[in-house]
């Protein structure tokens, strides 16, 4: 066989293309000549922003965050147990406060009986929810009626006829809910209730639906939001059977995005203690109403990696706050928000507590959560500091609210444990022990709130209190039966406050939806009191019996992190990360990081081949600074070249015959390792790759997945062969095998995750390798293959040529010895590699390609703005823009495209470009000059034919020596604007009319791209639609599209963006392996034994 020359068209594409805008990606194989000078000078990673080390009180908080369950619970039974006689007492309290409970629910209100048939915890009950939160919002008629047509005939609604006394929830529910008249629905619907349901709608027309279900959120918004503005709410507050309830009033709002958004709801805020302070003067603070605040909605970056901007501006806005609240004589209480959250906001809570200008005010409040495991610590640190200050906090205690997502976030993160208790009873628990708590930390230090719906902890706590002074807290809206059987002499006597959320529809929506989910929970005590088949006994029963009683008290359907995917019969640990808002994991990490760094040094490796034989040397700077020298690779001359084929092909035969079990153990170990010298990788992808540290702890992640996933599908596909169907007498099996030699070629913006993802796949699939990394990145590449090596991998079946196209790349390709190729990188490159194999005489060899995309996200107007920001903005920015499946386009619908474009302003102006060495920095470098000067040039097109949208600021100083790009949005006429991808952070957003989904769905398909789409609607149908017809690998819907996870999202396009099958998916080794049948005629050696045997 001969080996085949490239034709010069074919090897001009081996080299950088500066006008392409993909070829960024894996352009080619040419280095680039290096700028700057040799320096032993490098800049520190995440120390300088690590904050200083704090006191004993603080550190033991931070200490608990994923404590054990098991020890931690242990630890609060004790503190929470009460003696056998007053357990008695409290449980007896309890039973008798449920008994007068249900009593009283007999004779509950039209909405109340609503509200529980239709709760969360029916299927019927979240399209309600879905179609009137979206219609508090969807400025259009025609995506309303949509949407509308589209929920309201998918459920069993006929199942709730009948079952309550209540006129709405009976046969006229949907009638009077849709109509706002009696229409009685089960007339002669007979089986076809759904079909009912539509002739209705049909019947009465889309306005009148429109109108009737905005009649019933108004319903729905007046039971749990106390007034569309704070004097109304104070109004409504004041009314004979509110009167006797202290009230802290919630202005509604969520996150703020923007500085814009942030300053409305601080005016906002100012506004409600300047109102509140009218009604007065008040006695105390204590009976005065008072003002509850979310820092998330006073600064768009609340959040550790923006530490410092975020402690003075929250410090600011809050102190400015508390010293109105003291000016009108009220109290003000900080909410808790996410765990993530929390050390933070004492920071800035604990600055604002002690601050000399709120001398003689004891009116400053926090919320304090019962399922988190830190919470018993932070009680311990508030009475430190009001012990040190002089002062007394109000302190309120709830069960919380956001345990759902601490749960998946700490999956996803691949953290050590749970920040908060994974049973309920568990809570229950803690919030018995941290009441004891805070009763004894002294009145003088703490007056203690409690909010809780619960009987018995209700019972308990007044049990605990023995006539010290407290305050129960409830939602408005939720447990108005309960508390009416609570407050007065006749019961408990303990005043209540009511947390009353204050705003418009519009705001009500986030608010509702938890509010809902909490009522609506099976095993929320708000829903269950009232259910006479629940046992009284069931819902008052002590928690800390029912802990006493648990095999596990962590609970056994809540795996660990690193179990969860062996918990859902996946044979594999879990990747771990690294908890980046946690001060000890920052602390140690930084160390780890910095002890790492060193003059790092690559070159060929080859067995047999000759040092002196290699070709030149090329320095590796720091794409955030170029000053700074991080190594130096040398690069494979022809004859590494032609050494390192000779040796994979004599080294396969034997790599292959071994047993797929033993390569799996290998790649299990090489992943363990990986694991385990993680700050040493997140180092190399800092410095050499420009990547920040959260996308460098997610590329060693995923390349750890890799190596577990590709062992897994290895034993499971070549541990043994298949038996095929056979006649008696005649056995037949199909077995797998290597190809044969795989090269390689990986790119630079996954220097680690894609290009072990690859290697992986081959070695476990009985091939020998030769690895050929982006020559931007081959310090990473050198170490990945040396962990290899470590790990047991022979040196022979596994090489490493770093080199430029023309001597490493083209060679490789032509050869006849190669069986098949994996690359990623830009489509003209996979052509020419296409060609290339094509025109051997040889045996034809494989091609595995995934190639460039153009990429776009649809967002109707049922999609919330705020999400459709979110997410835009991480599928555009992360990575500065440099993944394959970044989005490029942004489709959104005509009808909300000004506010989502405000808002995408907004947001975009608070993100930070910089040095991806800190924990701060939001978008690092692009990877080299000529991928700047390519974004350079498109902006400058952009500038003249587009309508520029915002562009992110960046500092000259932090970013002077280094290639950085500015984000960039622009909003464009339509997708004939882009001929290419552009690979960095640029956003282009086209507007669309709900009319032209179809349109917009054949625009996207006809650049012959299909790599990643987002979809951003509540509409099932829309999304139905765009999934089935838009030609695209991955289609992410409602959450951004970037982040596949291996064996979860297997990733990889079609059409220009790639040959497929998936990487991390299940079909991806098989394109890396032959197929061998094998028959034997098993009655060869005299008479078919199995036939002559099986009886009469």
């Amino acid at each position: 066989m001969r080996q085949i020359t490239l034709p010069e068209a074919d090897f001009r594409a081996w080299r950088r293309v500066p006008t392409a805008g993909h070829e960024a990606y894996n352009r080619g194989f040419i280095p680039s000549p290096t700028t700057g000078t040799d320096t032993t000078v490098t800049s520190p990673i995440l120390s300088p922003e690590l904050p200083a080390r704090t006191t004993p009180a603080r550190a033991r908080i931070t200490a608990a965050w994923l404590r054990d369950e098991t020890e931690a619970v242990n630890d609060l039974l004790d503190q929470a147990a009460l003696p056998a006689e007053e357990r008695e007492q409290v449980v007896d309290r309890a039973a008798a406060l449920v008994t007068r409970v249900r009593a009283r629910a007999k004779d509950q209100s039209v909405v109340e009986s609503f509200m529980r048939q239709y709760d969360l915890s029916s299927e019927e009950g979240i399209l309600l929810m879905c179609v009137a939160e979206a219609l508090l919002r969807i400025p259009d008629k025609t995506t309303t009626d949509k949407l509308i047509r589209d929920k309201l005939g998918d459920a069993n609604w006929r199942k709730h006829l009948g079952r309550s006394e209540s006129l709405l929830v009976n046969a006229s529910t949907w009638g009077l809910l849709l109509t706002g008249r009696l229409v009685n629905l089960a007339d002669g619907s007979g089986d076809d209730f759904n079909g009912a349901l539509r002739r209705l709608v049909a019947r009465v027309g889309d306005p009148a639906i429109r109108a009737a279900v905005r009649q019933a959120m108004r319903i729905m918004g007046h039971q749990f939001v106390m007034g569309r503005d704070i004097e109304e709410a104070l109004d409504r507050s004041l009314k004979k059977e509110n009167a006797v309830f202290r009230y802290s009033f919630d202005m509604l709002g969520e996150s703020a995005l923007t500085a814009d958004t942030a300053e409305r709801y601080q005016q906002d805020y100012r506004n409600a203690i300047a109102a509140l302070g009218a009604r007065g003067p008040y006695a105390n603070h204590t009976d005065a109403p008072s003002i509850s605040v979310k820092l998330s909605a006073l600064f768009p970056r609340y959040e550790v990696a923006q530490r410092a901007r975020a402690h003075q501006a929250l410090t600011e806005k809050l102190l400015e706050l508390s010293q109105l609240a003291m000016k009108h004589g009220i109290a003000l209480s900080v909410d808790a928000e996410e765990a993530d959250r929390l050390e933070l906001s004492l920071d800035v809570i604990g600055d604002v507590f002690a601050h000399p200008s709120l001398e003689g005010w004891n009116g400053l409040g926090i919320v304090v959560q019962a399922y988190a495991k830190r919470t018993p610590f932070v009680i311990d640190w508030l009475v430190e500091t009001a012990l040190a200050s002089g002062r007394r906090w109000y302190v309120r205690l709830v069960k919380g609210a956001y345990w759902d997502a601490e749960i998946k976030k700490a999956q996803e993160q691949g953290l050590g444990g749970y920040p908060v208790f994974t049973r309920k009873p568990n809570t229950d628990v803690s919030y018995l022990a941290c009441a004891r708590r805070l009763f004894n930390a002294g009145g003088n230090l703490i007056y203690p709130q409690f909010a809780t719906h619960n009987a018995h902890t209700i019972a308990a706590v007044h049990h605990i209190a023995q006539g010290r002074p407290f305050e129960f807290q409830r939602l408005h809206g939720m447990g108005s039966d309960l508390y009416a059987e609570v407050i007065g002499k006749q019961s408990f006597n303990v005043p209540c406050r009511v947390y009353a959320p204050v705003g418009s529809h519009e705001d009500l929506l986030p608010y509702l939806v938890r509010r809902l989910l909490e009522n609506g929970a099976n095993s929320s005590f708000v829903n269950r009191i009232t259910d006479e088949d629940v046992s009284i006994d069931d819902l008052i029963r002590d928690p800390v019996e029912a802990v006493s009683s648990f095999a596990s008290i962590p609970h056994p359907k809540i795996p660990l992190p690193v179990d969860l995917l062996r918990s859902q019969n996946h044979d594999r640990n879990n990747s771990m990360g690294i908890n980046l808002a946690n001060d000890n994991a920052l602390r140690a990490l930084a160390g780890q990081l910095n002890a790492a760094v060193k003059p790092w040094q690559a070159a060929p490796l080859v067995p047999g081949a000759s040092a002196s034989a290699s070709g030149a040397t090329v320095p590796v700077t720091n794409p955030a600074d170029h000053r700074e020298v991080v190594g130096h690779w040398q690069a494979a001359d022809s004859a590494t070249v032609q050494q390192a084929l000779a040796n994979a092909v004599a080294a396969q035969p034997g790599w292959n015959r071994t047993p797929a079990a033993s390569r799996a153990a290998i790649m299990e170990h090489a992943a363990d390792q990986l694991e385990a010298r993680i700050a040493e990788f997140m180092a190399l992808c800092v410095k050499e790759a420009g990547k920040s540290l959260p996308d460098s702890v997610a590329e060693v992640r995923e390349a750890v997945d890799f190596l577990r996933y590709y062992a897994k599908q290895a034993r499971e596909q070549f541990g043994h062969a298949e038996t095929l169907p056979s006649p008696t007498g005649e056995s037949n099996e199909l077995q797998l095998h290597g190809r044969g030699v795989f090269v390689c070629i990986s790119p630079w913006n996954f220097p680690l995750a894609i290009f072990l993802g690859q290697v992986s796949a081959a070695l476990a699939a009985g091939n020998s390798v030769i690895a050929k990394p982006a020559e931007q990145t081959s310090l990473i590449g050198h170490a990945a293959v040396k962990l290899l090596h470590e790990a047991g991998v022979p040196e022979a079946v596994l090489q490493f040529l770093p080199g430029d196209g023309a001597v490493v790349g083209a060679a490789l390709t032509r050869d006849p010895r190669v069986a098949g190729v994996a690359f990623t990188g830009s489509t003209e490159t996979a052509w020419a590699i296409n060609r290339a194999l094509a025109a051997r005489n040889a045996p034809i060899a494989a091609l595995v390609a995934e190639t460039g995309g153009q990429n776009a996200m649809i967002a109707d107007s049922s999609a919330l703005p705020e999400q459709i920001v979110k997410d835009v903005i991480a599928s555009a920015f992360q990575s500065a823009g440099q993944r394959c499946s970044a989005a490029r386009v942004l489709y959104i619908q005509e009808d909300i495209a000004d506010k989502v474009i405000d808002m995408l302003a907004g947001a975009m102006a608070e993100l930070k470009v910089g040095d991806p060495g800190l924990l701060s920095t939001d978008v690092g470098p692009v990877i080299d000059e000529d991928a700047r000067a390519i974004l350079v040039a498109h902006a400058e097109r952009m500038d003249k034919e587009a309508k520029k949208i915002a562009e992110a600021p960046m500092d000259p100083a932090a970013t002077a020596h280094g290639t950085f790009f500015a984000p960039r949005a622009y909003e464009i006429p339509s997708l004939s604007v882009l001929k290419r991808e552009v690979f960095g952070p640029v956003l282009h957003l086209i507007r669309f009319k709900a009319s032209e989904l179809k349109n917009v769905v054949n625009e996207i398909n006809s650049t012959g791209y299909g790599l990643t789409l987002g979809v951003h609607s509540r509409i099932d149908a829309t999304v139905h639609y765009i999934s089935q017809h838009a030609r695209v690998g991955n289609c992410y819907v409602n959450r951004n599209q970037i982040g596949a996870v291996v064996g979860v999202q297997p990733f990889g396009g079609e059409g220009l963006s790639g040959t497929g099958p998936k990487a991390g998916g299940p079909h991806y080794l098989l394109r890396f392996a032959g197929e061998r049948t094998l028959t034997i005629n098993t009655t060869a050696s005299g008479g078919n034994a199995s036939l002559l045997t099986i009886g009469e």
